[in-house]
């Protein structure tokens, strides 16, 4: 039997796949020496013809879906043959099924190894980075026994930096491209506080969300007010670290040394994430 579409397929491995696993282990395992050889392998029946190209619908559409356990056996049904598998495996869907099922699976070895050495489409790039740096932030987690902060998580994406296999070689700079940065820097010259309407609007045109531009702007003012006080110390002939050591008092010294080094925090702590 041949599919006329992807629709019958899919239609036909909605039929077949929940009789497949009818136990609790509803994901795949893998075989053991230990288990008997298997009689023919898994949907491997006479007279249906899958070809690449439906294979790849049917990844796409329970992919879309978010039936990770059904598609998770529609992979581990496919056949093994070499001729076969080698065809099946060409198609980008079925790839980035793979790496789905191995991220919700917690098996993020097989994830990095699909990711590092199958090179990807742009229209994958975002869900696949987001799953790399996921995979990540929770290995670290669970090395670390606590959750990661933002800077736990700078230091994790420094430590291991999106394969070019799904990044298109634009420079990104502490997450956001330098195309964004750029576009961020002109609207914050023509006004530093923009209103939620013009939030919204540069999301739109940046890809970011409202709140993200809200604290990129955030953040630059308190960068700009520090850098501010910083000059204006500089300028009565007292450095900041002069200022810090608290050599000149005055009645004020302590409360002001406050301001001041609240003011250098911030700038040194978000220097990491000028976004």
């Amino acid at each position: 039997m041949v599919f006329r579409s992807p629709l019958e397929l899919f239609s036909a491995s909605r039929l077949l796949l929940p009789h497949f696993t009818d136990g609790s282990a509803l994901l795949p395992r893998s075989r053991s020496p230990e288990d008997p050889p298997a009689a023919c392998p898994p949907l491997a029946l006479p007279g249906l013809c899958f070809s690449a190209a439906q294979v790849a619908s049917v990844c796409e559409t329970l992919e879309e879906t978010g039936d990770i356990e059904r598609l998770a056996r529609f992979l581990w049904s496919l056949p093994v043959a070499t001729g076969a598998c080698d065809s099946i495996s060409e198609q980008e869907p079925v790839q980035r099924a793979r790496a789905v099922v191995a991220y919700h699976t917690g098996s993020f070895r097989e994830l990095y190894h699909i990711l590092e050495t199958h090179r990807f489409t742009r229209a994958s790039h975002g869900k696949l980075q987001a799953m790399w740096l996921e995979a990540h932030y929770r290995e670290a987690e669970k090395l670390r026994g606590r959750p990661l902060g933002p800077v736990d998580k700078y230091r994790v994406r420094k430590k291991f930096p999106l394969p070019r296999t799904i990044w298109d070689g634009e420079q990104k700079t502490h997450c956001f491209k330098e195309r964004t940065r750029g576009l961020l820097r002109e609207w914050y010259l023509q006004d530093p506080y923009p209103n939620p309407g013009k939030k919204r609007e540069l999301a739109h045109a940046t890809g970011l969300t409202p709140t993200q531009v809200g604290n990129w702007f955030k953040n630059r003012r308190q960068r700009d007010r520090a850098a501010a006080a910083k000059n204006r110390l500089q300028h009565h002939g007292m450095g900041p670290d002069r200022a810090l050591t608290g050599v000149e008092c005055s009645p004020n010294s302590s409360a002001e040394r406050g301001d001041r080094e609240t003011l250098l925090s911030v700038t040194d702590s978000d220097s990491d994430f000028d976004v």
